[in-house]
């Protein structure tokens, strides 16, 4: 065929027909012996896990409200494919530096699917003033050690912003008796869940009637673990190596202050994007002194060039 007789109209007929093939091989691989978009265009629901955990503690699927609040969030984060395609791509960046630490921590391995849902696994900034993957807010960051100025914010350090959440969910778990309680005391407040707990006489999150951003908190995580842990059987066909790579860097301590970071960046062999895009909890263009013990500086292998 000629393609300079065709007419705009069938070209972009041309380009319909093209994608919507595409679409429908994008979600032919089945689940529960359906696809998620059939031949006709006919979309289905994933189908649930045949049981449920998160933290090693079982979730009542028998309980309706408990069913549907999963199918829920799972309905809505298997349909939402650009974020949901995008957290299973900064998977590879950030799981491997949050993982070990939750292990060596003793805080379950599910608790890295609070940050997905926290921030998408980005630097993020809530209208609240919550910051970096973790979402703390400056007073509950400074209270569980992180460094939060005009200079150095450290919400925005993964590693030690991993440990802060380490620590408050420990604390959480101590106080409220179950990783699932703790789970939701990230999105309340461990005093919210204290008092649900003591009014409603119920120390089962399940069980607990809380306010609508709570109560979809732990299906959210539950609902995006079960995505992520098996993202075939949802039609996100993506391999390890789509996957944003791991980060890789040498650590470099700096002792003084640093009045211009560009020129600390030229010292190192790197551009001063690297530098920010390496160590986002610099705030700024210069770094105090550091007090204690020295700035640890993360320098990119290859300057970056990871591809």
């Amino acid at each position: 065929m000629d393609f300079k007789t065709l007419r705009p109209v069938h070209v972009l007929l041309a380009f319909f027909a093209l994608t919507g093939l595409g679409l429908v091989i994008s979600f032919t691989t089945l689940t529960g012996g359906r696809s998620l978009l059939d031949e006709s265009h006919n979309y289905h629901a994933p189908a649930h896990p045949n049981a449920l955990f998160f933290a090693g503690e079982p979730v009542p699927m028998d309980l309706f409200w408990v069913r549907e609040s999963f199918d829920r969030e799972l309905l809505v984060n298997t349909y939402w494919h650009s974020s949901t395609f995008l957290s299973l791509k900064r998977s590879g960046r950030y799981f491997p530096m949050i993982e070990p630490i939750l292990k060596a921590r003793g805080i379950p391995e599910d608790f890295k699917y609070l940050a997905v849902i926290e921030s998408g696994l980005m630097q993020a900034v809530s209208p609240s003033g919550a910051r970096g993957i973790w979402q703390f807010l400056p007073a509950t960051a400074k209270e569980y050690g992180l460094m939060v100025n005009d200079e150095v914010d450290e919400r925005y350090h993964v590693e030690k912003a991993t440990q802060a959440a380490c620590d408050y969910l420990q604390a959480a778990k101590d106080t409220l008796g179950s990783w699932t309680l703790a789970a939701a005391a990230y999105n309340a407040g461990k005093g919210g869940i204290r008092r649900a707990v003591k009014a409603q006489g119920a120390a089962d999150y399940y069980a607990l009637n809380l306010n609508t951003e709570t109560a979809r908190y732990v299906f959210r995580i539950l609902a995006l673990k079960t995505l992520m842990e098996q993202p075939l059987q949802h039609g996100y066909a993506i391999t390890e190596q789509e996957k944003y790579p791991a980060a890789r860097y040498a650590t470099v301590t700096v002792d003084t202050a640093v009045p211009d970071l560009s020129r600390l960046a030229a010292g190192l062999g790197i551009s001063y994007r690297a530098l920010k895009e390496m160590n986002p909890w610099m705030r700024s263009t210069s770094l105090p002194r550091p007090v204690g013990k020295p700035w640890e500086v993360q320098v990119p292998e290859k300057g970056g060039r990871w591809y």
